[in-house]
């Protein structure tokens, strides 16, 4: 049967995406490497093992490294997190903490990927649990390679029975058919996958997704907050408030988006009010930082400052959380705003914004990056006073966070990692009485 869910995901791809090659991906190469590692025994799914995460990128991504702490501050070691490269996540000094560098496991070929293949097969021999961090990776709108090859990655795991679960992704409206299907073939193998928006997941439902459950981003269930920045910030502006401004490298590919932004920042400092540019992604192929720079040049310098360093996740959610209002591209730059109850202004970039911010009762903050954007951030600014979006986010934040803890629910000393106890995954994804939509 694997076999065959293999071959079916192996067309798919090799249809959609000729110029691969179909041993770069191939169902042999995986269970090969996993029969040489021992793939025959099962992986250790009572109170003994670790829990295995298999982390995002990272590398300069705040996003990343905030969804893997938001997992580690909810989960109890011993933990094993995966990353691509040594370093691309900052961990926590705990001593039940172990990273584990795997450079070819999603996009490596040949020989050094059948030997991370073995290594991981390896580690599911001791796996109490396996989590893979979705994200924004999984529906093909980066790569249909690296979203089929991390479910495939989820997939091993479950068929080897260790309980395996994607936590808070988004999916968007037209997925990339290889990707769907592997979703499809992982949520058959028992897969748990967890949606982090409602609109995510009425998508996958609708596209046979087997077990879809709706929970919410994984940051949202953040414990920590750091404020140390704060009163440091309001002198570097020179005035006692401030609103936080992203101008992501996302938005800034589409052109024509420095005076956009350059109009949110004349209305804000025309209002009072300090602006902190706040770069959220900063390394070379995805860089805010510069994307900022480029903001603060056509703008006076005075009540404006820069940040040139990239900020914890826990920083950030202070920043953020002492502002007035946050404007940004990125998402998750919106979800750590809206974490300390501050409305986030968001461009839409991936089509996931939208689920967010229906989640958070406003979805009048969604704003397509195109022309005629600053003036529609600039209306939402105006209006922000007596729009109630503050309230309306205060409201459903304990639903929000409820959700989020969801997605490490069984994961804790003395629970059984199987599916998180309570969950309701009926046609509407309500969680028992608990329900925002």
């Amino acid at each position: 049967m694997i076999s065959s869910m293999r071959k079916r995901a192996r067309r798919g791809i090799d249809k959609a995406r000729g110029r691969w090659r179909a041993s770069r991906i191939s169902s042999t190469t995986v269970r090969s490497a996993a029969r040489r590692a021992g793939a025959s025994a099962p992986g250790q799914s009572a109170g003994l093992g670790v829990h295995v995460l298999l982390a995002p990128p990272g590398d300069g991504n705040i996003g990343d490294q905030a969804m893997v702490e938001a997992f580690l501050e909810r989960v109890d070691g011993p933990v094993v997190v995966v990353e691509r490269n040594p370093g691309d996540i900052d961990l926590p000094a705990r001593a039940d903490v172990e990273r584990i560098s795997l450079p070819n496991l999603v996009f490596g070929a040949g020989p050094r990927r059948a030997a991370d293949l073995a290594t991981y097969s390896a580690l599911l021999g001791r796996a109490r649990s396996v989590s893979l961090i979705g994200a924004d990776m999984l529906d093909g709108g980066y790569s249909a390679e690296g979203s089929v090859r991390r479910l495939l990655l989820a997939e091993l795991a479950a068929v080897r029975g260790v309980p395996t679960r994607v936590l808070g992704f988004s999916w968007k409206p037209s997925p990339h058919p290889a990707a769907l299907r592997a979703l499809v073939e992982a949520s058959r193998a028992g897969v748990v996958p967890m949606l982090r928006d409602p609109h995510s997941h009425e998508r996958v439902v609708a596209h046979g997704v087997s077990g879809a459950v709706l929970t919410a981003d994984l940051v949202f269930g953040a414990l920590t907050s750091d404020d140390s920045l704060v009163e440091g910030l309001r002198a570097a502006v020179g005035r006692p408030r401030y609103a936080v401004v992203n101008a992501s490298s996302l938005v800034a590919r589409r052109g024509g988006q420095v005076e956009e932004y350059a109009a949110v920042l004349r209305h804000l400092l025309g209002e009072g009010l300090g602006v902190v540019l706040l770069p959220h992604v900063l390394r070379g192929t995805s860089d805010d930082l510069a994307a900022c720079r480029a903001v603060a040049a056509v703008v006076p310098p005075d009540g404006v400052h820069l940040i040139t360093e990239r900020l914890a996740p826990a920083q950030v959610r202070g920043v953020a959380g002492a502002a007035e209002v946050v404007v940004t591209g990125r998402m998750h730059l919106a979800v750590m705003a809206a974490w300390g109850g501050v409305p986030p202004v968001t461009f839409a970039t991936q089509g996931k914004v939208s689920g967010l911010m229906e989640s958070l009762g406003t979805p009048e903050l969604c704003v397509d990056p195109g022309p005629g954007s600053g003036a529609r951030v600039v209306e939402l600014l105006q209006a922000m006073p007596t729009s109630g979006a503050a309230q309306r986010i205060s409201e459903r934040l304990p639903v929000l966070r409820q959700r989020a803890a969801l997605c490490t629910a069984g994961l804790q000393p003395n629970e059984e990692p199987a599916k998180p106890a309570g969950l309701v995954t009926g046609p509407s994804g309500a969680l028992g009485a608990s329900s925002d939509q």
